[in-house]
């Protein structure tokens, strides 16, 4: 087939053989995903639209200077290989079997750094979040659960009902006493002159709880009250309650837990005399032989690990998500407790990972406004970058020389 050119972006050509390519690769992609696929003549039109946007960012990344160096393009085929668990020359040797060069792949990959590089330094400057923005998310999600996460610091008088007492009268003298501390007596002395309560030497203080520690009774009838406010009477199964809100307590996110895991590792580091190909092969045998029956995972990290967890058989302890490598951690993360994984390679070395348990467990208030500063940051980034997008595309002369063919 004769090439062609199909469109110019700022005097830059768009061939046809670059569509198509392109068109394959979407379609297999739509594909894999289970998802129908537009008509021929609209998929085009959009893969040529795609082209035009990528072309339009790269002119804009030679402007500024933006590069990629060979070590960095290296490092990103190392963590693509180790996500699909394969050394560099088995990796390479898996794109041939597709035709694709090595040279045709590393060309695309540079492309898609210098594409993403050039999106985070225009939006990192215009999608900052402002501590107070971190503070407005907190509190409006407070009040859509404002039972979660909220403690109390309750005072209270319990004038008891017994069988045989006058409960009409037991009902009366708690609210004198309700009138009186509304009238602005101290709390406390009223908690020591009446209450018959195991706290009334504390001035009746049940001290600060969460909600979840209090009795429903309470938690309904002094929740949303305003801190000093005096609530009841109230009537329970032991008598009639009169309630103080002493102080109330309600920080980060309702129901912020984060998973943690706890994984072990065994790792060669490959050397002047054990390459990448020779540890991959090594572990893969082990990995037999563990899942057969026949090794302990934790006997041979001890023996053979080249890492400081190798005396712990391995054990990494309990790790919290971004603790690890991003080739390292997302095999741990796709693993089941109790699974080997199969060979990763990461910055670091050859690895072995297998889970053994997760736990859920709450964060921290850092660790939650950390979480929502990512989660705000994100939104904001989407926003500007297709904003930026739009003005650039605008100022681009671009050309259709040809209309794309199906």
């Amino acid at each position: 087939m004769v090439d062609h050119i199909v469109a110019l972006v700022n005097s830059d050509p768009i061939t046809y053989s670059e569509l198509r390519q392109r068109l394959i690769k979407v379609q297999a992609q739509l594909r894999e995903q289970g998802l129908t696929l537009p008509t021929a003549s609209v998929l085009q039109e959009q893969v040529l639209e795609q082209l035009v946007s990528e072309r339009v960012q790269l002119q804009r990344a030679q402007e500024l200077g933006l590069r990629v160096d060979a070590d960095e393009l290296d490092d990103a085929k190392r963590r693509l290989a180790s996500q699909n668990a394969l050394s560099l020359e088995a990796f390479d040797r898996r794109l041939r079997a597709q035709g694709i060069t090595p040279e045709a792949f590393e060309f695309d990959l540079r492309e898609q750094i210098l594409l993403q590089r050039l999106r985070d330094r225009e939006t990192e400057a215009r999608a900052k979040v402002s501590e107070a923005e971190i503070d407005e998310y907190i509190a409006q999600q407070q009040r859509l659960k404002p039972l979660s996460n909220l403690s109390l610091h309750l005072a209270q008088v319990l004038l008891p009902v017994s069988a045989g007492d006058d409960e009409v009268m037991v009902r009366t003298q708690a609210q004198a006493i309700a009138a009186q501390a509304r009238a602005g007596q101290d709390f406390a002395q009223l908690a020591k002159t009446h209450s018959k309560a195991s706290d009334a030497a504390q001035g009746g203080s049940l001290g600060m709880r969460s909600v979840d520690r209090l009795p429903e009774l309470f938690v309904n009838a002094a929740a949303q009250v305003p801190v000093g406010s005096i609530v009841g009477p109230l009537r329970s199964g032991a008598g009639f309650h009169v309630l103080k809100v002493v102080a109330r307590e309600q920080v980060g996110l309702p129901d912020a837990v984060m998973q943690q895991t706890r994984a072990r590792h065994l790792l060669l580091r490959p050397s002047a005399t054990l390459s990448e190909s020779q540890a991959v092969a090594q572990l893969e045998q082990w990995r037999q032989q563990i899942t057969a029956g026949r090794a302990s995972f934790e006997a041979l990290a001890r023996q053979h690990s080249q890492d400081g967890s190798a005396p712990m058989g391995g054990d990494l302890g309990w790790a919290s998500p971004g603790q690890f490598v991003p080739e390292f951690e997302s095999v741990m993360d796709a693993l089941m407790p109790g699974e080997v994984s199969p060979v990763v390679v990461s910055r670091f070395g050859v690895h072995l990972i297998r889970v053994d348990e997760r736990r859920q467990v709450p964060m921290s208030l850092p660790q939650q406004r950390s979480l929502v500063r990512n989660l705000l940051r994100q939104e904001k980034a989407r926003s500007v970058l297709s904003q930026w997008l739009s003005e650039l595309r605008a100022q681009a002369f671009v050309e259709y020389r040809e209309a794309p063919r199906p």
